[in-house]
């Protein structure tokens, strides 16, 4: 019995944003989702405007397991990940065996196709800045949704995802912020065009 998918399908369960009060709770499963499809759309754009010749299917699986650790894990909520460089190595040694624990779950002749999912390879080095900025986004985004709805619980947050995305300084990221990011306050009536 391999259980590497019952696993991974267990992400639906991990809620994000752990020391914030939501007023829509986000699974680790719907933000991997929404990473991957912003992860290819930043693709698509790299290369449709900026000169890129990056693989936007791959950039999408990658950010769909950008998080899978997590499933053994849970959520290290950012304040706590990111106290201290110690705290920061310790958890990233966790998330490594974490990511060790899933691909041991595979039978043995699937390992070497789920292995680059996990750990980074070399050959997907110019994606990963893409995940990583699609991840960003994901996070500015539910932080977006919940000022909007009120909750200025997520107002500092909002604030520090958007300079962290500013910081990135990637063409296809700021074409996406300019052209796409105010459709997401919209009504469903302003995004039908009625």
């Amino acid at each position: 019995m391999s259980s590497f998918f019952a696993m991974l399908d267990r992400m639906k369960y991990i809620q994000r944003w752990g020391l914030m009060r939501s007023t829509r709770a986000e699974s680790l499963s719907e933000h991997a989702q929404r990473t991957a499809w912003l992860a290819h759309a930043l693709a698509v754009l790299k290369n449709a405007r900026f000169g890129g010749n990056v693989n936007p299917e791959r950039a999408a699986l990658l950010a769909l397991f950008h998080d899978a650790p997590e499933a053994i894990t849970g959520d290290l909520p950012t304040p706590v990940k990111y106290y201290n460089a110690d705290v920061r190595a310790a958890y990233a040694s966790v998330e490594e065996h974490a990511a060790q624990t899933l691909l041991a779950m595979l039978p043995a002749d699937l390992q070497a196709a789920y292995s680059p999912l996990l750990f980074p390879a070399a050959e997907d080095a110019a994606l990963w800045p893409i995940v990583k900025a699609a991840d960003t986004l994901c996070a500015h985004l539910k932080c977006l949704e919940e000022t909007r709805a009120g909750n200025r619980e997520f107002s500092i947050a909002a604030q520090h995802t958007r300079a962290k995305l500013d910081a990135l300084d990637m063409p296809e990221l700021n074409a996406f912020l300019a052209e796409f990011l105010p459709a997401f306050g919209g009504t469903l009536d302003e995004m039908r065009g009625n």
